[in-house]
């Protein structure tokens, strides 16, 4: 015989009526009671009789049903929500968008300080006569 597999005997020793009845009662008292088998969805929480339970059920999943498609349906469209902002016009899966949004900001900045660097000195703007002379942003 295998030594890693456990000894799988059934107890057949004869048990008395009168011990069988205080085992019984033993697992009685420590039954759930029928409110915390609701409460871990083991028990159905309603009070319809049984053979009206299932129905019950089948309604309440096709009123939930109705319920959802007609939210869907008054849905706002993707396009109204692009235009409001609340959706962004990006056709990247959704686990990239942030990195997208996130790469436009960081080539704005650099377009951005380019532009300024490029940008003339005030020095040139008053020679070339857009500036006046008082009108100098370095002078206080």
């Amino acid at each position: 015989m295998d030594e890693n597999k456990p000894d799988l005997k059934v107890d057949q020793t004869p048990i008395s009526p009168v011990q069988r009845r205080d085992s019984l009662e033993k697992h009685l008292q420590t039954r759930p009671d029928a409110q915390d088998l609701k409460n871990r969805h083991i028990l159905l929480d309603t009070n319809a009789a049984p053979k009206l339970q299932q129905t019950q059920l089948e309604l309440e999943r096709q009123r939930a049903a109705d319920s959802l498609k007609k939210s869907l349906e008054q849905r706002p469209e993707r396009d109204d929500l692009v235009q409001k902002n609340i959706l962004s016009d990006s056709t990247a899966a959704p686990a990239l968008q942030e990195k997208q949004k996130e790469l436009q900001k960081s080539m704005r900045r650099d377009s951005l300080e380019q532009k300024l660097q490029g940008r003339p000195k005030p020095e040139e703007l008053i020679k070339d006569g857009i500036l006046e002379a008082d009108e100098d942003p370095m002078q206080p």
